[in-house]
């Protein structure tokens, strides 16, 4: 039996070795585009330093370029609090596990495809007892009951002539890939919406302190206007006018407390618990601290670290993998089986060599008319090829605008706190003359209530400013891609994997 088998695979064999060799090339070229070198992020001169303010977040920030993040982003803002959330969200978000499943089914795939490289073996054992009937001349038969026993091994092999089962297995490959640099982006994004919303509700509740405060004083000026409308000094005019900026800026308080509530149930969502079961002391601006350096990457390096981006150029390489597979369907299949076993109506002899039965047989299988569907296949093949292509360009070109908008928020929110702390000191300082005298009778109301005005709206907007540099400063930090490529845990974002060596902030 050996010779027979070599005499029949030897052929066989050069016909799968040769087909293989001209296999290569079923793949369309990948050749990515090339990022903008040394010109930079932004159009014109390329911030290095920021413009400095007195007060909470007003400090210079240094821009250093050609380094790179070295541990998880939040930690530069310097608040054990939000790192402590971070973790948790990173361990509780169920948009996370979603991902992490994903990644999981996207293996197990790719071990069922890879199982076509190997040969199929099954055994089988098998009993049998029937009753025939044998016609003989005369019109007369003869019925005789017999059993038979079976028993053997079967093996099917489809070897890989034209590279298709190779291409399967590179796209499915591809889609792991794929489905772990998700994994990645979907905990930068989550460690960037914690840290927003910290942000935001340590912001709204300096608004809120704010516009309480702005009340207490406006309450006071109430009963001073009242007291000297009674003297007979100031008219009933100046008392309804104090009233309604009074009600005006008590108005202010609910929709900000309604924003505090957006954030506080968004912060509870993020950390998989229900709003009613969220608990968490509040944040203030005060235990946010401003990096002072920002570690920035440099361009030709940022396709590298952005989770997002290295996931669509897997999905070129899947969709390269496709117009293979497409192509590889015009060219023959090769199947190869074989049977070995024992048959006898005796188990006392199904063991012995007289029993033996065995089967060797190949069958090949080419393509000849399909009604246009392989040409169909290949065209589609093809269309999502330039598709994922074409994706993969507005990646790219969307993860530098994020970056290059966030460098100049970065320098124009500095601009915009250091001119808003200006103003707000000037309204201060108005206000508090226009105070003096108009209890002194010096000046009249209405100049008192424009200083009024004037000086909480300068408050409002300073404390935005305040927090939005903030904000820009995370989303920066975001664009650059968080810095979790240092990580060496496979498969788990860098927040789960632990802190690597530090930046400086």
């Amino acid at each position: 039996m050996p010779d027979i088998i070599r005499t029949t695979l030897k052929p066989l064999g050069l016909l799968v070795l040769g087909a293989s060799l001209s296999a290569c090339g079923f793949e369309p070229p990948i050749h990515l585009p090339a990022g903008p070198g040394k010109d930079g992020y932004t159009a014109g001169p390329a911030p290095h330093e920021t413009a400095a303010s007195m007060g909470k977040g007003g400090g210079a920030q240094m821009l250093e370029y050609g380094k790179n993040l070295h541990q998880a982003w939040w930690h530069l803002f310097h608040s054990p609090r939000l790192d402590a959330l971070v973790k948790q969200a990173m361990a509780h978000n169920p948009t996370l596990d979603m991902a992490r499943a994903q990644l999981h089914q996207a293996e197990a795939v790719a071990a069922i495809d890879a199982s076509v490289f190997y040969p199929q073996v099954s055994a089988n054992l098998g009993a049998q007892r029937a009753k025939s009937v044998v016609q003989s001349g005369g019109g007369k038969s003869t019925s005789y009951t017999y059993s038979l026993f079976t028993g053997g091994v079967g093996v099917s092999y489809y070897p890989d002539i034209f590279g298709v089962n190779r291409l399967v297995y590179q796209g499915s490959e591809a889609q792991v890939e794929y489905q772990r640099y998700q994994l990645e982006a979907a905990g930068l994004s989550l460690s960037g919406n914690v840290v927003a919303a910290a942000i935001g509700e340590a912001a709204v509740r300096a608004q809120i302190d704010a516009t309480r405060q702005i009340i207490r004083q406006e309450r006071q000026l109430l009963k001073l206007t009242q007291t000297q409308y009674k003297a007979g000094s100031v008219s009933q005019l100046n008392v309804i006018n104090q009233q309604a900026q009074l009600a005006s800026s008590e108005a202010m308080l609910p929709p900000l407390m309604q924003q505090l509530a957006v954030y506080r149930h968004e912060m509870a969502i993020l950390v998989g618990a229900y709003p009613s079961q969220w608990h968490g002391k509040p944040f203030t601006l005060a235990e946010l601290h401003l990096p002072k350096r920002i570690p920035l990457s440099l361009p030709s390096e940022l396709v590298k670290q952005r989770p997002d981006v290295q996931a669509a150029e897997r999905q070129i390489r899947y969709a390269a993998a496709l117009v293979g597979e497409s192509r590889a369907e015009f060219f023959p299949t090769l199947q190869l089986t074989g049977n070995f076993g024992y048959a006898s109506n005796a188990t006392r002899l199904l063991f012995s060599p007289a029993s033996t039965v065995w089967s060797l047989a190949a069958s090949l299988v080419q393509p000849i008319f399909e009604g246009g569907k392989l040409n169909a296949q290949e065209r589609e093949a093809k269309a999502v090829f330039e598709g994922e292509f074409a994706n993969y360009r507005v990646t790219v070109l969307g993860a530098f605008q994020q970056v290059a908008n966030a460098l100049r928020a970065v320098q124009n929110d500095a601009d915009a706190l250091s001119a808003q702390r200006t103003a707000l000191d000037d309204a201060r300082q108005a206000l508090d003359l226009a105070e003096y005298q108009y209890r002194t009778g010096a000046t009249d109301y209405l100049s008192l209530l424009a200083s009024e005005v004037q000086y909480n709206d300068a408050k409002i907007a300073y404390l935005k400013a305040q927090a939005q540099r903030y904000q820009d400063t995370a989303s920066l930090l975001l664009a650059l891609g968080g810095g979790w490529w240092h990580q060496p845990v496979k498969g788990v974002p860098a927040s789960m994997a632990g802190t690597a060596g530090g930046a400086s902030s």
